[in-house]
């Protein structure tokens, strides 16, 4: 009986035990103040590599000034999530400034030979739209969205938009991705079929030709002989999952969360380094890395599919996730003095860091904050 007794007592500690006492999800300290680790971040952001002069961000903080029109985009959400936070107009007096900044840099028009810049650019410029009801916003959107669309072409791989204007054989899913995204946006925003109908067609494309029956979704397929690249980023998968969210909203067919469901396990599970999104690219500071960036974009997209309607379950261990990951970098990859991070959320960086690096991370602070904000944590 004492036997019986003290099995019975332990089986209901263990079903008492919250997902916190998991390994990996153990809390980093009691507590954070995510709102001010959110404001910190972002002042130091924008302290710290925006050029008055050149009305743009700059590409490091050791003496880099040069334009790089794809993290331009990043940079401005962190500014835009900071500005929806907070409504303070200190974020929003940027605005004006990087959209003519940008504009300037990039050879005073926003076309651009990547269609997945010329993406990046549109989600932002919407989002500054919808923060702000700047209806110039809104029109350099569609714009760039007349550019995007002929990036679409059946001669190769069946479908899908090329990733840059002189291979329209080789399709990404970073220009495919953040598509189906903007194209669903736009038409929640206008009622336009044609959006609708374009979002649906990439999705479908991407589904189809990049996704893994795990999850994984592949970088690219050459069209020339549909050979796959087998590389997996962590920001392709974010925006398939963001694409299928948006779609989900639109329809309400919860296939799509299914989808986003399946790519966001595999992520979590897969693409990480201890229970934190890994280190994608080298860990030098000293040279330009296009994945310094890849982190920060999975999570804004990540946090749109824990806003909605998922398993209560899987809705808990995703935020532990995110809360986790934020609490590590707080208090593990950040330097203090001043304020920096690096491409490792688990490493403190030195003096030296790239734009690519710091916006990703800020995009982790702000995502927590917003979701300390909407009673998520």
């Amino acid at each position: 009986m004492r036997k019986l007794f003290f099995i019975i007592c332990w089986a209901i500690f263990i079903s008492g035990c919250n997902d916190d006492d998991k390994p990996g999800y153990k809390p980093v300290i009691d507590s954070i103040d995510f709102t001010a680790a959110a404001d910190s971040s972002s002042k130091a952001l924008i302290n710290t590599f925006w050029s008055e002069s050149q009305q743009y961000f700059v590409e490091n903080n050791y003496g880099g000034t040069g334009f790089q029109y794809w993290p331009q985009a990043h940079a401005i959400d962190v500014v835009t999530d900071a500005y929806i936070r907070t409504k303070d107009n200190y974020y929003k007096a940027y605005f004006d400034k990087w959209f003519n900044g940008v504009r300037k840099g990039n050879g005073d028009k926003w076309k651009n030979n990547f269609y997945d810049d010329m993406e990046w650019i549109a989600l932002a410029l919407f989002r500054m739209y919808k923060a702000t009801g700047e209806v110039k916003y809104k029109d350099a959107t569609i714009e760039l969205w007349n550019f995007i669309k002929d990036g679409w072409n059946e001669a190769y791989a069946g479908g899908g938009i090329a990733w840059r204007t002189v291979e329209p054989y080789k399709k990404n899913a970073c220009s495919n991705g953040p598509a189906c995204i903007l194209a669903a946006r736009l038409y929640q925003e206008t009622g336009d079929e044609s959006y609708k109908e374009w979002a649906v067609k990439i999705y479908h494309w991407e589904k189809v030709t990049l996704l893994q029956n795990d999850g994984a979704v592949l970088d690219h397929i050459d069209g020339r002989d549909n050979t796959l690249t087998n590389w997996k980023f962590t920001y392709n998968h974010g925006t398939f999952i963001g694409s299928a969210v948006e779609l989900y909203k639109i329809f309400g067919n919860r296939t799509y969360l299914d989808d986003a469901v399946l790519t966001a396990n595999f992520t979590i599970g897969s693409l990480v380094t201890n229970s934190v999104l890994k280190l994608e690219g080298s860990a030098d500071c000293s040279t330009d890395n296009d994945a310094h960036l890849f982190k920060g974009i999975f999570i804004r997209y990540f946090s749109e599919l824990i806003q909605q309607d998922i398993d209560a379950a899987a809705k808990k261990r995703y935020l532990q996730f995110v809360k986790y990951n934020t609490e590590t970098l707080w208090t593990k990859g950040t330097l203090k003095n001043p304020l920096l991070f690096g491409p490792d959320w688990i490493t403190k960086p030195g003096m030296k860091t790239t734009l690519k690096a710091m916006v990703s991370a800020c995009m982790l602070m702000e995502t927590t904050a917003l979701l300390k904000n909407r009673n998520f944590l």
